[in-house]
């Protein structure tokens, strides 16, 4: 991501620390706190597992930090809040870039290949249309051009974790407080609408699939393309048969795999948007960039974690146990940063602005469940 020394403002409100840097004693209240959240976060989510975690840490994140650090009164509760913000800052910026790429153990290539072109034509048809049209219809609505990019991110690609991954890009150095207050209502706008449409689809898709006569593969590569979360995804076609299921998750798997160009496309657009912004701001004269500042990075070192770990997964060498224990832990890592930037998250605002987002995702899911339907439909 960026490799700007400057200092950066993160997450948390008011707070400023280095974009990366490594935990120093200061950063320790920050980092116990998240870290006890995530546990008790953790062990909660199993009784809803089809509801993912990182939405259930970001709603507690959003109710602590509205109900306690956003009203602290008194000198100890005011010095409290103050000494978990750089761990809470550190937590939602480098731990949820860590967590993208352990990500990439999850995937390997040989499974996604057993698709069959033409699975994979219906899965990257569908998401290529589903992002495109997600943004044009964002800037119909008028909804922020942050959480169209997020929205569209997460109904295209894979729910929660490409929210959190595509964070990392739009989380652009040198932010102002009320700029991260923004970003991090857009991330729980994103990850609100990806579990109230997913969870809708996990009810309508398998009572769609028998109805229109799809077979269980067809049925598996339609909610594999189309839904939105793991969890989701496993519950729908898991209802259906195991056949269905196991396309489903190979589809679900193709989509993770798009995740890389995704977000490398988005950095690059972001880091030439910024690169006119910074030209504009200083003047024709001057071209150069200002105070020797480093420029931004169009491919974020996580993008590039996250491939090199596909790459590593693909190979199958690693046993099964370091896969096993590699997802438990980027679960833990993407829970305690949506945890993290909860805290951040702006409640009443998001509750006032919050219809035309809604809007935006019944509209989107729309796009990608026809579009979804219409490849499987006329290829398979």
């Amino acid at each position: 991501m960026p490799t700007d020394p400057s200092p950066t403002v993160h997450a948390a409100p008011g707070v400023v620390t280095p974009d990366g840097a490594a935990p120093t004693p200061r950063l320790l209240p920050g980092l116990v706190a998240t870290g006890l959240a995530t546990a008790v976060l953790l062990l909660m989510s199993r009784l809803v597992p089809t509801v993912s975690p990182l939405v259930v840490a970001l709603v507690a994140g959003a109710a602590v930090g509205s109900l306690a650090l956003g009203r602290a009164r008194g000198a100890r509760t005011v010095a409290a809040a103050a000494a978990v913000r750089p761990g809470v800052a550190w937590t939602a910026s480098t731990v949820l870039r860590a967590g993208v790429v352990l990500l990439g153990l999850q995937l390997s290539l040989p499974d996604v290949l057993t698709l069959g072109w033409r699975g994979l034509v219906v899965v990257t048809t569908t998401l290529a249309v589903t992002f495109v049209a997600t943004l044009a219809l964002g800037r119909v609505l008028r909804v922020p051009r942050t959480a169209a990019l997020l929205v569209a991110t997460g109904f295209s690609i894979c729910g929660a974790a490409a929210i959190s991954a595509m964070q990392g890009v739009v989380a652009r150095p040198g932010r102002t407080p009320a700029q991260v207050r923004e970003d991090d209502d857009a991330v729980a706008t994103a990850l609100a609408l990806v579990t109230v449409y997913g969870t809708l689809a996990i009810a309508v898709l398998p009572w769609l699939a028998t109805l229109i006569g799809l077979d269980d593969d067809r049925a598996g590569l339609w909610i594999g393309a189309s839904v939105q979360e793991v969890a989701q995804v496993v519950t729908a076609a898991g209802s259906i048969s195991g056949a269905a299921l196991a396309t489903a998750t190979v589809a679900k798997l193709a989509r993770v795999a798009l995740l890389a160009p995704v977000v490398t496309g988005a950095g690059l657009v972001a880091a030439r948007r910024a690169g006119e912004d910074g030209r504009a701001g200083r003047g024709a004269d001057d071209a150069r960039p200002a105070g020797g500042r480093a420029r931004v990075g169009p491919v974020p070192w996580f993008v590039v974690g996250f491939l090199v770990a596909v790459a590593l997964r693909s190979t199958g060498v690693l046993p099964a146990v370091v896969i096993d224990v590699a997802a438990l832990v980027t679960t833990a890592a993407f829970t305690a940063a949506m945890f993290a930037l909860g805290l951040g998250v702006d409640v009443p605002r998001l509750l006032r602005t919050g219809r035309r987002s809604l809007a935006l995702g019944g509209l989107s899911a729309v796009v990608v469940t026809t579009t979804a339907l219409a490849g499987v439909l006329l290829l398979t």
